[in-house]
């Protein structure tokens, strides 16, 4: 198999011009991924299709195109506008039901208004397909209080480690965001950025400054 992409924690492997194989090098919820994203696909959301799935692995579509990420990387002028699609993209899976097997994160302690969140949404799992914008890695998924997903997002993007015309970039991207986002990020903002300081994955650079950005957030640290 041809290794296409490497995140933090999975690699990507191209079975054929259709198929990718998503392989988690230490295992994981894996099956509970696949079966959220086949609950999202039946409700419209833009996720890749599932094929099959194993303990390890997930064979999915072959997405065509740019993550967000590398969209931004090549054309920056486009920071404002690629914000504004995120915030509407999380805004549309905030409207989805939670379904009851799906963990629990940061609930909202009223019956019936938990949520799917992402809880690790930002331009890198996005990919601009020609179809449209697709979303990417379910793996930390879960019900919730869509401000605290909303609120991760903040903190991961705050935290991202930049040259300062990125860093820019990245103000104008959160601006978007924040324009279309439906919820206040700001109830949940110190919890989120405290979750976000135990992910195993965060880069000692990213803490830092995340570390940084905590101090101007009340209750934060």
């Amino acid at each position: 198999m041809e290794l296409i992409g490497r995140g933090r924690d999975a690699d990507v492997f191209a079975l054929d011009g259709s198929r990718v194989l998503r392989r988690y090098r230490d295992g994981g919820p894996v099956r509970e991924e696949a079966r959220l994203m086949a609950y999202l696909a039946a409700r419209g959301c833009p996720v890749p299709r599932v094929h099959d799935v194993t303990d390890t692995d997930i064979v999915m579509d072959r997405l065509t195109g740019p993550t967000m990420a590398q969209d931004l990387g090549r054309r920056p002028w486009l920071a404002h506008a690629h914000g504004r699609t995120l915030g509407r993209l999380q805004s549309a899976l905030h409207r989805v039901p939670a379904p009851g097997w799906l963990p629990r994160r940061f609930p909202t302690g009223r019956e019936g208004a938990d949520r799917v969140l992402h809880l690790d949404l930002h331009p890198e799992n996005v990919v601009l397909t020609p179809g449209g914008p697709v979303l990417i890695d379910w793996r930390t998924a879960a019900a919730g209080d869509p401000a605290a997903d909303a609120a991760l997002t903040v903190a991961i993007l705050r935290g991202v480690v930049l040259g300062r015309m990125q860093r820019a970039g990245v103000r104008v991207l959160l601006r978007g965001f924040l324009k279309d986002c439906a919820v206040d990020p700001a109830p949940r903002l110190a919890e989120a950025v405290a979750a976000r300081f135990t992910n195993p994955n965060l880069l000692p650079q990213e803490a830092e400054r995340l570390r940084r950005f905590s101090r101007r957030v009340p209750g934060g640290n």
